[in-house]
């Protein structure tokens, strides 16, 4: 038996990166699978990827009405579920100065408020015992201009990891957070641009351990997170050498 062959993972957000990578490990150890992304190029990379054994859903995190789509979908396919990994989130570069009302209502939309109604409406689904996994960042504890709005963003997602945890411990269900530093993922070059090279050469050298992490490496945590810390709740696991703790 292969070691997730009965477990059911519901991934918002996991048609690249981090969120692919999970699937991936899930998948290749026996569980089943449904992912969520937006763009469509990103939806069919990711079914190729992960096999006839994942379902690869089209929903926007920032959307009520997709989140409640999507929970309608999750019921018809799995009816109930073992861990739900809110994983969708951007960052938009912008300094004090030049932050819109556009760009907050942006960052609190897709990280902070999407996870939050996700989880409300499909923590109904989790079985007994199940779990919930938040991404969130070391953005939210270390003062990074620039990203203002995204590491308050995040920083309400770490809140609501804690409540949310005391709420649905009637339910047995856990709910912690991973908080990723520095890793090597596509998103790199899409916040970036044409300075991508030169932020990772900077950020690698501000890490205690002197590079990026990988994705795979954030899965480990997230699979730790889920169904190995069975006495770990409302907890946050930095995954991000060391930088916001040494």
């Amino acid at each position: 038996m292969q070691r997730y062959e009965d477990k059911k993972v519901v991934i918002i957000g996991g048609t690249s990166g981090m969120g692919l990578a999970t699937a991936k490990m899930l998948v290749d150890r026996g569980a089943r699978v449904l992912v969520t992304g937006r763009s469509p190029a990103g939806l069919e990379s990711a079914q190729k990827e992960l096999g006839t054994d994942a379902f690869v859903v089209s929903s926007d995190a920032r959307s009520l009405a997709d989140i409640d789509a999507l929970a309608s979908r999750v019921k018809t396919e799995f009816d109930t579920f073992d861990l739900l990994f809110v994983n969708a989130g951007f960052s938009i570069q912008a300094p004090l100065g030049s932050i819109t009302e556009a760009v907050y209502d942006e960052m609190f939309n897709l990280n902070a408020k999407g996870p939050f109604f996700a989880v409300q409406k499909l923590a109904p689904l989790i079985t007994r015992g199940g779990s919930v996994v938040l991404t969130t960042s070391i953005a939210n504890v270390k003062g990074m201009p620039g990203i203002a709005t995204y590491g308050a963003a995040k920083a309400a997602l770490r809140a609501f990891a804690r409540v949310l945890a005391a709420e649905l411990l009637p339910r047995e269900i856990r709910v912690n957070a991973v908080s990723p530093g520095p890793i090597d993922t596509p998103i790199i070059e899409k916040v970036f641009g044409d300075t991508a090279a030169q932020t990772r050469e900077q950020m690698s050298s501000m890490v205690p351990m002197k590079r990026f992490g990988t994705s795979d490496e954030i899965a480990k945590a997230v699979l730790f997170l889920a169904f190995d810390a069975t006495f770990t709740t409302g907890a946050e696991l930095p995954v991000d050498g060391g930088w916001s703790q040494l």
